[in-house]
């Protein structure tokens, strides 16, 4: 298997993910907040993969030691930089996730069960906890748990493999997808939230993707058993993302 054969082997769940109907239903302001309400969970948790693939490919301890592939390490460091510490609409150093809470806030949506997750892990919590002290909707919790299965593994090829089929190849597909919907929106201000899409397009088309290609494909080499790992770890995320766009499709269709 090679980069080529894993992407072939996932095409049957991106095309629902790039075609769902959940961006038809972007027109109203109700449902923008509606899923940026749950969508932020997958943009929480990406940091988390982002910085499992960090930790394991550069020294993040004290001794400092070098890390085994200084190319991979210069590579993920250069993805950290952008995710990390990117500016925000008035030039200001931010994260991404940062991006988008103020995303939501400009439209009016809810941050303040993501907020409570983040100050209680922040406090030492583990993560069911947090999610449970922070009532997580169920379908983000179930999303988050697949993430983190996959990075509690230690596997470095599905590590890597759900950061890059999983997010970074996803993502730029998914994104025009949102922002087609947001075309039909009403009355709300979503320049945050086109800021945050556009960004993310850009990067992740022209730098990130094909660094994590990059990372991904030193990372199995000629291993049978690390594409095999690669594979199913790209599986895995992809068919939670679908469950988390119905759930989201669901809920816009409740409220």
């Amino acid at each position: 298997m090679n980069i080529v054969t894993l992407q072939e082997s996932t095409e049957a769940l991106r095309k629902p993910l790039l075609n769902h109907e959940v961006y038809g239903q972007l027109g109203l302001p109700n449902s923008i907040q509606r899923f940026m309400e749950l969508h932020v969970y997958a943009v929480w948790d990406f940091m988390s993969l982002l910085k499992a693939l960090q930790q394991q490919l550069t020294c993040v301890t004290t001794p400092w030691v070098p890390p085994a592939d200084p190319i991979a390490a210069r590579m993920i460091n250069q993805i950290v930089v952008g995710e990390e510490s990117d500016l925000d609409t008035e030039g200001q150093p931010s994260s991404h996730f940062d991006l988008y809470l103020q995303a939501m806030e400009q439209v009016g949506a809810d941050t303040s069960k993501t907020l409570i997750l983040v100050d209680k892990l922040r406090t030492g919590n583990d993560l069911e906890t947090a999610m449970s002290e922070a009532e997580v909707p169920a379908a983000a919790r179930d999303f988050m748990r697949v993430t983190f299965q996959i990075i509690e593994s230690g596997e470095l090829p599905s590590i890597a493999s759900a950061f890059t089929i999983g997010r970074e190849n996803l993502i730029p597909g998914i994104f025009r997808g949102i922002v087609a919907g947001l075309q039909e929106r009403g009355n709300l201000d979503t320049d945050r939230f086109l800021y945050y899409l556009d960004r993310h397009i850009g990067l992740d088309e022209d730098e990130h993707g094909p660094l994590a290609f990059k990372i991904l494909e030193r990372l199995c080499g000629d291993s049978k058993a690390r594409w095999d790992q690669a594979q199913n770890a790209a599986l895995m995320t992809l068919e939670a993302r679908i469950q988390l766009w119905n759930a989201i499709s669901l809920s816009i269709t409740k409220s």
